[in-house]
């Protein structure tokens, strides 16, 4: 996944920006990966199984800062590449699995909102998919058939064509609303209804919030609800596939707001939705299908309110006797991140170092010595072996950078022998370590 290639100027301005800000970037995650080989290898393996049919669920576990959402965002970029689509969600007090005030049906819609591929990766990508389906289908049918457009014999064949797909999908569970619902959407395309196509996507998007107002509009008795959102995931991921695309990947981090959830009944209600899904991949029941999922360890294991409260999810999801530290198995449902190495942080900062040089067009006054400091320094503090993650060193490291190139005057061993570095340092520890262990109420 690593890139030896220069960044262009625009993409090391938005890695630089993004992750100077604590947040990952959606762009350019091959010119600065490092480290997470094993992961990566192991969730790609998830990726052909998918393609060829099957289904997996999967974890990502770390503390804040240590690398989920990186990991997630290069995965993501990877399966677009490979032809997939992804829909992807944080969760929230507003977005959950389940709720009592549509929270669930909250979280369908970013999902539904967030649909990309390659040729869409920003998301937004659901109606271009449904485009893209009757065109390829129009192309098919005039291909086999040597019929030109506008031919009623070409059109007879493309709707024999789109019948094969509804007829598919409306096999399954809730599909034959959804099949329903495709085949309007093919009328209304091939008419030019714009209104009616509106209507079908408003459906697929879950904005329907009565089923008479959706009667009323497209005819159909039901509506996308809190309690079966995912089943149109399935749905969703199967027709895709029957779109020409390879499959579906649905990447929901933030677990931890489930964990943050005071009520137990409520709780208990969103890590049941959980199982089910989870069950799903594992029996079967979905196709075309990939989750990823993003924990951090205290959401995962808190035996009173975490992940591992549902007896159901611990015993499916707990690690047997032989893993530790250093010997995980990446196979398992939950990947355990760990720490990046020091010689694998000093190979990052020197590739943020190239990018940062490019892009502002200076001449390079941090020498290798000057990084071995920088990485000794960070990895020094009592308890980094533990506690540091990528998000603090990277930061400092970006901040050096920029106090550098904005005065030349000072040098990079004048900043890291300074008492306010070693204090910042300390401090970002400490305050990194308190936020993964302190109690949350909302």
């Amino acid at each position: 996944m690593a890139n030896d290639k220069k960044a262009p100027r625009r993409i090391s301005q938005t890695v630089l920006n993004s992750l100077k800000g604590s947040v990952v970037p959606r762009i350019g995650l091959p010119y600065i990966t490092v480290g997470r080989k094993n992961e990566i290898e192991a969730l790609l393996h998830d990726v052909e199984i998918i393609s060829e049919g099957g289904a997996s669920c999967r974890f990502i576990v770390g503390r804040y800062g240590s690398g989920k959402s990186f990991l997630l965002q290069t995965i993501r970029n990877y399966v677009m590449e490979r032809g997939f689509i992804v829909a992807d969600a944080d969760l929230s007090p507003e977005h959950r699995l389940q709720g009592t005030k549509g929270q669930g049906i909250a979280t369908y819609r970013e999902l539904i909102g967030n649909l990309s591929t390659r040729t869409r990766p920003e998301g937004g990508a659901l109606t271009l998919v449904l485009d893209r389906w009757i065109s390829s289908v129009q192309a098919e049918a005039a291909r086999e058939t040597g019929l030109a457009p506008g031919d009623p014999a070409l059109s007879a064949a493309t709707d024999r064509k789109i019948v094969e797909v509804t007829s598919s999908v409306s096999e399954l569970v809730r599909g034959f609303e959804f099949a329903r619902l495709l085949s309007a959407y093919y009328h209304a395309y091939i008419e030019g209804d714009d209104e009616t196509k509106a209507k079908v996507v408003r459906w697929f998007r879950g904005e329907y919030a009565l089923k008479s107002e959706a009667r009323q509009a497209l005819g159909v008795n039901m509506i996308i609800t809190d309690d079966d959102w995912y089943d149109y995931l399935k749905l969703f991921a199967v027709f895709f596939r029957l779109a020409g695309y390879s499959g579906m990947m649905i990447m929901i981090d933030e677990l931890v707001n489930i964990y943050k959830i005071t009520n137990s009944v409520t709780r208990q209600n969103n890590y049941e939705k959980l199982l089910a899904m989870y069950n799903d991949t594992l029996q079967g029941k979905a196709r075309y299908l990939g989750i990823l999922m993003g924990a951090t360890p205290q959401a995962m294991e808190d035996r009173r309110r975490g992940i591992y409260s549902y007896e159901a999810l611990r015993s499916r999801l707990s690690e047997g006797r032989f893993s530790r530290p250093g010997a995980r198995d990446l196979l398992a449902p939950v990947i355990r991140l760990e720490p990046l190495t020091a010689e694998e942080m000093l190979v990052l900062c020197e590739k943020l170092l190239d990018m940062h040089e490019d892009l502002y067009g200076y001449r390079r006054r941090i020498t290798g010595d000057d990084l071995v400091s920088f990485i000794k320094i960070e990895y020094g503090r009592i308890g980094a072996d533990q506690n540091i993650t990528p998000r603090e060193v990277i930061r400092d490291f970006i901040e050096l950078l920029d106090i550098m190139y904005q005065e030349p005057g000072i040098s990079a061993m004048e900043l890291l022998g300074s008492e306010s570095f070693s204090y910042a340092v300390s401090d970002a520890v400490s305050n990194e370590t308190q936020a993964d262990y302190a109690e949350f109420t909302i």
